[in-house]
């Protein structure tokens, strides 16, 4: 019996012994007093847990088991590693986390934790730390360096500051740095060279400055180096060839200059991407660039390239990407073209943009050439003349195809049709003839079709009808006809522009099904009948356009048509009643002679109407003294609406084109109010872009009564000035308030503004006042740059610290001047790239520069360094925005860490802007560059 006892005792022990070791963790034993103590800790630091991730760490359980830890097999249990990412948590991590000395493996990565990164130089086990993608702040410590056999280290995407610590390089085992998208500031270190293992570096979305040292190309194994979107100067190091090993490297959007080293080529024959976009390199492209034969990805655009695209591209077989958008590149119709010849060899390309060049002539057959595999196509923004190749029709894999702003001719419906995959399509701003092709019908896959300013006729076809548009754009054509009622059938349609045609008919009533429009604009047609009652359902409507028709009757007074500020029902004679703003006479009933003139009205316009509209402004028209006098009611105190440095500025409305003005007239007894005028006009001469004030013309002559005269007419920005929606008395505060997308979008198109003058307008122009003042509003809240009094123009178009032509002394307005022109400094890019910082800080913070809290030193550069970039909220941001941001969170869902990013990334570029030396501030192309980064970062936020 005895013996039968012990049998099933060696038999069961075992097994005993396994399952007691295989379901320790559910015991509630906790050997290990110090890992649990740790670990509540940590969850007691824990403000916000709204998944519930935490809910099981209790004492019920052995903490081994709770979410996310995961421990080691033997007694006494300690945690080896805690992965919590992506549950939203949120509070501060507890440095009871450096408690855990058998710590491998730490992941609190996506969520929103704030504070200080805590200490954790006990962690001599820690090989793994991913604190990515939180709030947090303060510098790196250098405790944290204490951690020595870190192979990762993932601190990206929160807002911390201070310099990258030296003692980083003692972590000799790191192989995986990431620190992007932080707020470090001071050079790049050279003590990197040290890590001998590092093979992927990325600091970019910085705001590091300096050189790129030597020592970083000396690195044996790197593979990936990524310093995009700092504040880095000179030159890309010539000792590539000590960094053979690198497959990755990105500089994009810093201030790099003068030409990109010839052998790059040659000494990184590894590479894979290269990416120098937003710089300022200039010279040709090396023909290098086509050696290293595993290169996929190249994007060079918006920088000063000049010469041919070189031919070695060629040789690149794996090439998917290539962007040289924003250069100087050259062809003509008899040589530069060579590349596309070349491209045959690219069987990857899905990816070519060439756009805003200097490329002329036709574009050739050899594009046919290209990879079938092509899904985007941009050359927009060129000289390209002549038809395009039906060739063209054979990329089938087509999305997006842009050739807009060319002098292209010819027809479009002989290639479109085979495009069957084509999203976005855009040949605006060309010389097309013809008809709008049925068959685009067919194109079932796109979204966007822009057709503008060109000279297509006939009807809007009915086939249009069938396809799933957001945004349609048939513009300043020579359309006629009525508008199709299918067009109602597009159910998420956000854009509608048919302006500038000659369209017959009322507004579709299908219309009414369009619940997503946002933008319906048919003004300067001939449209007729009464105003479409049904579009005061269309909740989402935030600007109707229906000016200078043949609309009549009563216009109603409830939902759309009730706000001034939305709508534009201008010239439209037979309209009258509606809401006040509007400005239309009442509505008498039985009033014969009144319905005689609308009657005549109706037919003559028609007929007259659409000449007058294309005649207009294809050439600055004649105005005399008498006509402005009658425009502006013989410049009456009640037609003034701006005083200038230089005279004074009033509405008017031009008797023969009908169109409201601004007339800027000159008080000539004024100092400098003469070569003021002689300078805005010979600025204003030849340059033309979408954000500039377009003149209409301009008038040198007598007045009534002998005494010389001078005034420049511009077209009426209906919304006057941005200073106007900044600073505004309490009884405008309400109906004038800006909110952060309609701010960040003024900033962009200023930013465009300027980076043409001083790049793109052919003759380098340099605005010398930029303030609120001179940026204007149009009926879209459009920012347009005016008031070219002072501005001047550069010999060296090159030079971004050039001497200016005139000897006028330099000029500007108080607080928006650069420190170097109070020293006798010539005017310069750079001063002006001082000046849109200013106004970047102005829009964000609400405060003039000039605000009477600027006293004793401190001014708005500083007041803004001050709270930089932790209490920008509290202490720096317009307390509106605060309101609108802290709303966007709590009604919908946007994440406040990509909010606070986006601020701090704006007043960080705001401030590289405003540094005291002109050399160490960005270019207008590079801050362009980055607001349309910021602005693209927060397209999706449903805010103003």
């Amino acid at each position: 019996m005895l013996l039968a006892k012990l049998t099933v005792l060696i038999i069961v022990l075992p097994l005993l012994l396994c399952y007691g070791v295989g379901n320790v963790y559910s015991s509630t034993i906790h050997e290990n007093r110090e890992d649990l103590g740790s670990l509540l800790d940590f969850k007691q630091g824990i403000s916000s847990d709204p998944n519930g991730a935490l809910t099981n760490w209790t004492t019920s359980s052995h903490f081994c088991r709770w979410n996310g830890v995961n421990c080691t097999s033997t007694r006494p249990y300690r945690v080896r590693k805690l992965i919590l990412t992506g549950l939203n948590l949120g509070g501060e991590i507890s440095s009871s986390l450096g408690n855990l000395t058998s710590l491998n493996y730490l992941d609190l990565s996506n969520n929103s934790f704030l504070g200080h990164i805590p200490h954790l130089n006990k962690l001599q086990n820690l090989e793994y730390l991913y604190l990515g993608s939180n709030l947090l702040q303060s510098v790196i410590p250098n405790a944290l360096t204490n951690c020595s056999n870190l192979v990762v280290l993932d601190l990206s995407g929160n807002n911390l500051n201070g310099v990258i610590p030296p003692r980083i390089s003692f972590l000799t085992k790191l192989a995986y740095i990431h620190l992007d998208s932080n707020n470090l500031t001071g050079s790049i270190p050279a003590f990197l060279r040290n890590i001998t293992n590092l093979q992927i570096a990325s600091f970019s979305k910085n705001r590091l400055n300096g050189r790129i040292p030597d020592e970083v190309m000396q690195m044996p194994n790197l593979k990936e180096l990524h310093l995009n979107q700092n504040n880095l100067s000179g030159q890309i190091p010539q000792a590539l060839s000590n960094v053979s090993s690198l497959q990755g490297l990105s500089l994009t959007s810093n201030m790099l200059g003068s030409t990109v080293p010839s052998n790059i080529g040659d000494d990184l024959p590894n590479l894979t991407i290269l990416y120098l976009a937003s710089n300022n390199f200039e010279g040709h492209i090396p023909n290098s660039i086509g050696n290293p034969l595993r290169l996929e990805e190249i994007d060079l655009s918006i920088n000063s390239f000049t010469g041919q695209i070189p031919t070695s591209l060629g040789n690149l077989s794996l090439l998917s990407y290539l962007n040289l958008e924003r250069n100087m590149l050259q062809s003509t119709d008899n040589e530069g073209w060579e590349f596309f010849h070349a491209l045959r060899n690219c069987s990857s390309l899905t990816s070519l943009s060439l756009s805003s060049n200097k490329l002329q002539g036709a574009i050739p057959d050899s594009i046919a050439n290209l990879s079938t595999s092509l899904a985007r196509l941009l050359m927009s923004g060129n000289s390209l003349s002549g038809i395009v190749p039906q060739s063209i029709g054979k990329f089938s894999s087509l999305v997006q195809l842009i050739l807009d702003d060319n002098h292209l001719t010819g027809t479009i419906e002989e290639w479109v049709s085979d495009l069957t995959q084509l999203r976005y399509f855009s040949v605006a701003e060309n010389q097309f003839t013809g008809v709008i092709p049925p068959n685009l019908g067919n194109l079932k896959s796109l979204l966007r079709l822009h057709l503008s300013y060109n000279n297509l006729q006939g009807g809007i076809p009915v086939e249009i009808g069938n396809l799933q548009l957001l945004m349609l754009n048939l513009s300043s054509n020579k359309l006629s006809g009525e508008i199709p009622g299918t067009l109602g059938n597009f159910e998420n349609i956000q854009t509608i522009q048919m302006d500038q045609n000659i369209l017959t008919g009322n507004v579709p009533s299908t219309f009414s099904n369009l619940h997503t429009l946002s933008m319906l604009n048919l003004s300067h047609n001939n449209l007729s009948g009464s105003l479409p009652s049904f579009l005061n359902d269309i909740n989402s409507l935030t600007k109707l356009d229906l000016s200078y028709n043949n609309f009549e009757g009563d216009v109603p007074t409830n939902g759309v048509f009730d706000n001034a500020t939305i709508i534009s029902l201008d010239h439209n004679p037979g309209l009258c009643g509606g809401a006040t703003d509007l400005h239309l006479p009442s509505c008498h009933l039985g009033d014969k002679r009144v319905g005689a003139v609308n009657y005549l009205v109706k037919i003559l316009i028609p007929i007259f109407g659409f000449m007058s509209i294309q005649s207009f402004g294809e050439h600055f028209e004649k105005v005399t003294y008498n006509d402005l006098s009658v425009a502006t009611r013989d410049f009456s105190e009640s037609n003034l609406i701006g005083r200038g440095s230089h005279g004074l500025v009033y509405r008017g409305k031009l008797k023969e084109s009908k169109m409201e003005v601004a007339v800027k007239v000159f008080d000539l007894e004024m100092r400098g109010a003469e070569r003021s005028f002689l300078s805005e006009c010979e600025a204003l001469r030849s340059i033309q872009h979408r954000n500039l004030l377009p003149i209409i013309t301009a008038c040198s002559t007598v007045d009534n009564v002998g005494n010389v005269f001078k005034a420049l007419v511009y077209e009426l920005m209906p919304n006057g000035s941005l200073d106007t929606w900044l600073h505004h008395n309490r009884e405008e505060e309400a109906l004038k308030r800006l909110g952060l997308s309609q701010r960040i979008s003024i900033a962009v198109n200023v930013a465009d503004a300027l980076d043409y003058l001083h790049h793109d307008c052919g003759r380098p122009t340099v605005h010398c006042d930029l303030k609120p003042n001179n940026i204007l509003l149009d009926d879209d809240m459009n920012a347009l740059l005016g008031d070219f009094g002072i501005a001047r123009f550069y010999q060296d178009p090159q030079s971004t610290w050039a001497g200016s032509v005139s000897s006028i002394g330099v000029k500007g307005t108080i607080g928006y001047i650069p420190p170097e022109y109070g020293g006798g400094g010539h005017a310069s890019t750079s001063g002006d790239v001082y000046s849109f910082g200013i106004v970047l800080l102005e829009i964000f913070t609400g405060k003039r520069p000039t605000d009477a809290m600027f006293i004793d030193g401190l001014d708005i550069i500083i007041f803004v360094e001050n709270s930089f970039p932790d209490q920008i909220f509290h202490h720096v941001m317009d307390a509106h925005l605060v309101e609108e941001c802290q709303n966007l969170t709590q009604e919908n869902n946007v994440p406040e860490k990509e909010i606070y990013k986006s601020l701090v990334d704006l007043l960080q570029l705001a401030l590289s802007c405003t540094r005291s030396l002109p050399s160490e501030r960005p270019n207008m192309k590079q801050v362009a560059s980055q607001m349309h980064a910021i602005k693209a970062s927060q397209s999706g936020w449903k805010c103003k």
